[in-house]
């Protein structure tokens, strides 16, 4: 994270104000050596030490970091339209600590402590909400872990932590990671739920398309466990994640330039021998099923960046593929040709060029395509508007495309970028009960417009 600060600055600052107060408060009491000059010059001291941050021991650094990234966000649904201001959660507000010490020539030890901020959800606001969408909002540990590095072997870290598949899937060299992911879609708006052609509002939301959970396929998210990371060699570094003793993942990543171009990559492969979805890297679609208590599942993934430096001209590749052992064991699903397999790919495409002094320009466009699989752990209940067999389904497939495009500026001398995107995102929705299948009946496309900015310290 760009901009942080060592608390030892903190000291320096401090020597400069007495500084100060010595060059400027010498000639003023320079008339009265009656005694309390010291006195007063070692409460002024006091009082600037009481409100200077500072770290527990002179051995371990310590970093604070963060960024603040805020948003309107303007949504159409066929039949409803609003705007709310938002905690942008592609790249939510966050604050962090950081640390590390030297052990000897080839060994360092150190932590990461991150907190994400939501003041409101962009991903989690529904129709209903009439407090612009503050669901699910406070606080969140978005890392907590300590890691003993080796130049050598590389680096061990326990704790809430990446693992392999985090991010493999969002790979991006330009400044639209962190307020339009190209392959990570639910985080703009995607928590509202699908709207039918006669009005109908279901308890199925956008984002329930995406493997249920709203995660793209092939990627994987911060749980507690442990991460190993090989040391950097021409660019590229393995990666292998552990958590309890049923997830697992390996990958890798490369970072590097050829010629006039940057290139950036990482691809990931995981898999998850559990029901309890608690603390997983990842969510399997199926349940516990008779005789076969555990459930197995497994994904990989994919993604890629590539710049041309001297015009700015970019793209970015995205793909995954979830597959889950069990799904199709249940009886909504026999004699069906249900596919327990759900795949994605994105693709994103502009231009990074510093038109203007104050920073680059970034012009963007998006597309992203889901071919959803069966999934047992998304029911829709009878009374749905989308659900037209008359009785409780699971979800037979899903189909969810986006199209859009939009433009960050950078104000490079604030460390801030202002940004401005549009999205329209078309649905499809198939359930399913004991073996007969319905499609929902024309479903409504979303529109929605996301214009905010991200400083980061």
């Amino acid at each position: 994270m760009t901009g942080g600060f060592m608390v030892s600055a903190g000291r320096l600052s401090l020597l400069a104000a007495v500084g100060i107060l010595l060059v400027g408060g010498a000639s003023a009491q320079a008339a009265d050596l009656g005694g309390d000059c010291c006195a007063d010059l070692e409460e002024r001291i006091a009082e600037l030490e009481a409100t200077t941050a500072r770290k527990g021991n002179r051995k371990v650094s310590l970093t604070v970091y963060g960024q603040v990234n805020e948003a309107l966000m303007f949504w159409d649904d066929g039949f409803e339209s609003n705007v709310y201001q938002v905690t942008n959660d592609n790249s939510r507000t966050r604050f962090g600590f950081k640390g590390e010490a030297k052990i000897n020539d080839d060994w360092k030890a150190g932590y990461v402590l991150e907190i994400g901020v939501r003041g409101a959800n962009s991903k989690r606001f529904t129709q209903d909400s009439t407090d612009g969408g503050a669901e699910e909002v406070g606080l969140d540990t978005r890392h907590s872990r300590w890691f003993l590095q080796s130049k050598s072997l590389g680096t061990v870290s326990m704790g809430v932590t990446p693992t392999a598949a985090e991010a493999a899937t969002e790979t991006n060299l330009a400044n639209t990671k962190d307020v339009a992911k190209f392959s990570d879609i639910e985080d703009s708006g995607l928590g509202l739920s699908l709207r039918t052609a006669n009005g109908g509002i279901s308890d199925v939301s956008w984002r329930r398309l995406i493997k249920h959970t709203g995660d793209q396929p092939g990627e994987a998210e911060r749980r507690s466990g442990v991460w190993y990371t090989t040391p950097t060699f021409a660019g590229f570094n393995l990666e292998a994640g552990w958590g309890s003793d049923d997830y697992w993942d390996i990958g890798g990543k490369y970072k590097g330039e050829l010629g006039d171009f940057k290139i950036a990559a990482a691809f990931a492969y995981g898999e998850n021998s559990t029901t309890n979805a608690d603390g997983a890297f990842f969510e399997c679609l199926g349940t516990e099923v008779a005789g076969q208590p555990d459930a197995r599942c497994t994904q990989y993934g994919g993604s890629i960046s590539v710049m041309h430096e001297p015009t700015g001209i970019y793209v970015n590749f995205a793909a995954g593929s979830h597959e889950d052992d069990t799904v199709l064991a249940d009886a909504d699903f026999a004699g069906t040709n249900a596919d327990n397999e759900t795949t994605f790919w994105a693709i994103e495409a502009g231009i990074e060029q510093k038109w203007f002094p104050i920073g680059k320009t970034t012009l963007f466009g998006q597309y992203y395509d889901l071919d959803g699989g069966a999934s047992e752990r998304l029911t829709v209940d009878a009374g749905d508007p989308t659900n037209n067999l008359g009785a409780d389904a699971n979800v037979f497939s899903t189909g969810l495309q986006m199209y859009g495009g939009g433009v960050v500026q950078e104000l490079s001398a604030a460390s801030m970028s202002l940004y401005l995107y549009y999205r329209h995102l078309e649905a499809d929705l198939t359930l399913v009960d004991n073996g007969v299948t319905a499609s929902a009946t024309d479903l409504e496309d979303l529109d929605v417009v996301v214009g905010g900015g991200i400083i980061k310290f």
